[in-house]
């Protein structure tokens, strides 16, 4: 039986939990996901067409163009927050509405290669950048301006690992619902 539970289908791996106690072989486990995440999403999505693309993930949700279009888009903020916490004293970081930047026309419109080959070019950055930095740099952090929350470079490994892997299950689930897979 399918599950349509909106929690379920807004969150099909769980909500994002970050455990500061988390030992190598976790931090080791969310840079491979990391490095894996564009090879594993351009499979995913290789054989859709227009419509299937237009297709949200779930009622009200994004298409799976947008899901695409939003991983590339916060992928790419979270290397910036990422080289901003190595190279700057506890920096606040600017957020960005991802609501509406997924409305945006490229967002809606744009094929989904533009998106995948960035992602393949930033991830491979990003995961050559991680895994060369320190232990003492995992602990640096920014802050996020929602709240002043201090976030480290750790945390936020494992938050877009959890992220990647959160919109790639969307859609694989929707994939599955509509029996593309």
């Amino acid at each position: 039986m399918e599950n349509t539970d909106l929690e379920f289908l807004k969150y099909p791996i769980g909500r994002f939990e970050y455990h500061e106690d988390s030992n190598e072989e976790m931090l080791a486990e969310w840079i491979g996901a990391l490095e894996r995440l564009p090879e594993r999403l351009a499979e995913l999505v290789k054989l859709l067409n227009d419509g299937q693309l237009d297709t949200p993930y779930r009622l009200h949700g994004w298409t799976v163009r947008q899901v695409v279009h939003h991983i590339a888009d916060s992928h790419h903020h979270s290397y910036t927050r990422f080289k901003w916490a190595l190279t700057e004293d506890k920096p606040l970081i600017k957020a960005y509405e991802e609501k509406d930047w997924s409305n945006l026309f490229d967002a809606r419109t744009a094929p989904v290669q533009i998106s995948l080959a960035y992602i393949a070019a930033l991830h491979a950055k990003l995961v050559f950048l991680l895994k060369g930095i320190s232990t003492d740099d995992l602990q640096k952090q920014y802050l996020h301006p929602d709240g002043n929350v201090a976030v480290t470079v750790r945390e936020n490994i494992a938050k877009y690992a959890w992220h990647g892997n959160h919109h790639y299950t969307q859609i694989a689930n929707l994939l599955a619902r509509e029996g593309l897979v």
